[in-house]
């Protein structure tokens, strides 16, 4: 087990979820501001701004293949199955996420969003597939 490393990406990935919810925020209060969107349409969102379009999907993407990477690093700790390989292939999801969300909210090309997601979860099955030989060999 090492300490508190296992838990220091999936802090750094909070903050990266934090950040896309300033970021939505500013631009949804942009949008209504310049008169591109009304507040109430936020009541139920069923038409995003394209100001904030972009962060919107981007911040929906860190709940989707993201739990899993919090559900195994959690795992990972609790269990002792943590190790540097697991912390370094957490850094590398995390970092991953992070030029995805880049690339998703700035240009948006597909063609340097997809190597960048593949690498995460390349780095995520590895997590999961260690937690599992762990636990077969324990």
């Amino acid at each position: 087990m090492l300490s508190n490393a296992t838990l220091w990406p999936m802090i750094a990935h909070a903050a990266l979820v934090f950040f896309l919810y300033w970021l939505l925020s500013r631009r949804r209060f942009t949008a209504v501001r310049s008169g591109s969107a009304e507040a109430g349409q936020f009541r139920e969102n069923r038409q995003e701004p394209p100001e904030s379009l972009l962060v919107h999907n981007n911040l929906r993407n860190q709940f989707e293949l993201p739990v899993l990477f919090h559900a195994v690093s959690l795992t990972l700790y609790v269990s002792t199955a943590d190790n540097w390989a697991t912390v370094a292939l957490a850094w590398i999801f995390v970092l991953s996420r992070c030029a995805h969300s880049y690339i998703h909210i700035t240009s948006n090309r597909l063609r340097y969003r997809r190597p960048l997601f593949i690498v995460g979860f390349v780095s995520l099955t590895a997590m999961w597939a260690w937690l599992a030989l762990w636990l077969t060999l324990a």
